[in-house]
């Protein structure tokens, strides 16, 4: 129960400090203003958060999960590349669902801070999806895959992973610069398709 409350508490702050990141900009709002907002001290702040970016990106480590479950939902037979770019579907729904999704994405991408944190919880979704890309390559019967070590394996799955979050990155940042012009899960295929040609 404790746990849910505090599930709780943290996507209220959240969705607050969203709120005034959007209206004033990241770099201009203070940990004090969001406090005020949310009615607690700075410092109660962070018994929730550890820094201010984790306000932001703080979400992104549960939806590496749900891309890790779409990703071990998809078929069997399916090639871990293919796989993968579908898994990612989900980051993609839930940036061009969410109302504030492209200017979120903004943010995102011209806030160096951000950007730093947001490559480290790219690194922890690397670490949740590269296990299932390893079955993935063993149980394709491809004949490299089946000859190989298990670090060759290993090396080939984190390169893929990598790949495909380096496309999701580029692809979104493209996104903000056409302010939203073409739809994003378009630009993500472009995106496999370049890496794939």
């Amino acid at each position: 129960m404790r746990d849910v409350a505090r599930r709780a508490v943290r996507a209220e702050i959240a969705a607050k400090a969203m709120e005034l990141f959007l209206e004033q900009g990241f770099e201009e709002t203070t940990v004090n203003q969001i406090a005020a907002v949310v009615g607690m001290s700075g410092r109660s702040l962070f018994r929730y958060f550890d820094t201010k970016e984790d306000m932001v990106i703080g979400g992104l480590v549960e939806l590496g999960q749900d891309v890790a479950a779409a990703l071990e939902d998809r078929p069997a037979d399916e090639e871990p590349w293919s796989a993968l770019r579908h898994a990612l579907e989900v980051c993609v729904t839930s940036l061009e669902d969410d109302e504030v999704g492209l200017r979120r994405a903004k943010m995102l991408a011209e806030t160096p801070s951000l950007r730093t944190a947001m490559l480290d919880k790219q690194l922890r979704w690397q670490r949740m999806l590269v296990p299932h890309v390893e079955r993935r390559l063993r149980a394709s019967g491809q004949p490299e895959a089946a000859k190989t070590a298990k670090a060759a394996q290993s090396l080939r799955a984190r390169a893929l992973v990598s790949a495909a979050l380096g496309c999701l990155d580029v692809a979104a940042t493209v996104w903000t610069e056409v302010g939203g012009g073409r739809p994003l899960t378009n630009l993500v295929d472009d995106a496999f398709a370049a890496v794939r040609s």
